[in-house]
């Protein structure tokens, strides 16, 4: 799939584009799951991936590189309307960031023309 590489450019670049400051404990941690999330992911492992992004968001529910790579790895796994809510909070958190922006229009126009052509609702 041509897509995928686009997809993990955008995981990467997200991820490490957010540092946690010294005194935020709670984005280290969630930081620590991103980056384990990042590495399963790049094995195939997509389950543990969510799991570990699933995880950095309740640690750290305003970290955007967390809700970016949940969105990347929902999309990957078929659950389109997960993707759709887990870019619009990235978005939220940090409306500003050209990637999450990209990768969310990307997103848009791939499923929403999928829709168009199988005249069918997201997942």
């Amino acid at each position: 799939m041509r897509l995928l590489p686009i997809l993990w450019a955008s995981l990467v670049v997200v991820s490490v584009a957010a540092p946690a400051r010294a005194d935020d404990k709670p984005r280290e941690s969630a930081k620590k799951h991103v980056e384990f999330g990042i590495a399963v992911a790049q094995k195939g492992l997509w389950r543990e991936a969510i799991y570990r992004w699933e995880q950095a968001a309740k640690i750290d529910p305003n970290y955007p590189a967390a809700y970016n790579d949940l969105a990347v790895a929902y999309e990957h796994e078929g659950q389109f309307d997960k993707a759709r809510k887990a870019y619009e909070k990235a978005l939220e958190l940090e409306p500003q960031n050209l990637s999450i922006q990209q990768n969310y229009d990307l997103f848009k126009e791939i499923n929403d023309r999928a829709k168009r052509n199988s005249g069918t609702s997201g997942s």
